[in-house]
């Protein structure tokens, strides 16, 4: 297993894919709780035309939760030393929820490193549902562990339509929630979560290419909210009906038909 150590000694586990090719570079941040077996829909399509990574941010999947506080300029230097470790200096950026967050504060860091930047199921703002569906997951997993949190997150991470197609299949979402976390290491991502600064007003004069993906049955972002995000980074919005919070994982050929035509353009 491929594994890269940060200079603080944390160990983050990462994969890649197609990079014996020349093509372009395409990198996927994960949302909480998830790991980079989120995105296996989406590696047969882009690793046809992208050299693919894929990695688990500190406390996630397979990665150290390290020695030190988590916060978000920490999750940025991780980044940005992965991709020098790797011998990229440019990529795109596809990330969702926290890993869209995090997507978003490399490139207003690295704005040159970044070609083109996909955020889903983010705003501009986290609003106060949001604030307190996090701090509830939060006392949820400290008194009760990850199982009752993995189940009182479903109802919030997936729309109504996912929900009854994949009925069946809910206690194994779960039991996979459980396997690939670990209660201390969530605990410690989400208490970082609740610290995270707002964003600023602040914009480079140059911004890379940016698509911003809502789900309309999402109750974590608010549509309005979404749009002033893409607004500000000049960016483009496309919302998909009938989806919720976890876009890739409840419109897979939406999302990636819609990710593959922007990344071909300039």
């Amino acid at each position: 297993m491929p594994y890269f150590t940060t200079k603080d000694g944390c160990r983050l586990y990462y994969s890649t894919y197609s990079f014996e090719s020349s093509n372009p570079v395409a990198l996927f941040l994960s949302g909480t709780t998830q790991t980079t077996l989120y995105w296996g829909a989406q590696i047969p399509s882009f690793s046809k035309r992208f050299r693919l990574v894929l990695y688990d941010a500190r406390g996630q999947g397979q990665s150290d939760l390290g020695s030190g506080d988590l916060h978000l300029q920490l999750h940025v230097n991780d980044l940005k030393a992965l991709l020098e470790c790797l011998q990229v200096e440019k990529a795109h950026l596809i990330g969702i929820s926290h890993g869209a967050r995090v997507a978003l504060a490399f490139t207003e860091a690295f704005p040159r490193m970044v070609d083109h930047l996909v955020l889903c199921s983010m705003g501009m703002k986290t609003n106060e549902r949001s604030k307190v569906v996090v701090r509830s997951w939060l006392e949820i997993l400290r008194v009760a562990g990850l199982e009752a949190m993995a189940w009182a997150a479903l109802p919030v991470v997936f729309g109504e339509r996912f929900l009854q197609q994949q009925h069946g299949m809910l206690n194994n979402i779960v039991k996979a929630i459980v396997k690939r976390n670990n209660r201390q290491a969530l605990i410690a991502q989400l208490e970082a979560v609740l610290r995270y600064p707002s964003l600023t007003s602040k914009r480079d004069n140059w911004y890379p290419p940016t698509l911003v993906i809502s789900g309309a049955d999402d109750p974590l972002v608010e549509t309005n909210d979404v749009r002033n995000l893409a607004d500000h980074y000049r960016g483009r919005h496309e919302e998909l009906s009938r989806i919720g919070h976890s876009i890739p994982a409840e419109a897979p050929s939406r999302f990636e038909k819609l990710v593959l035509e922007f990344l071909s353009t300039t």
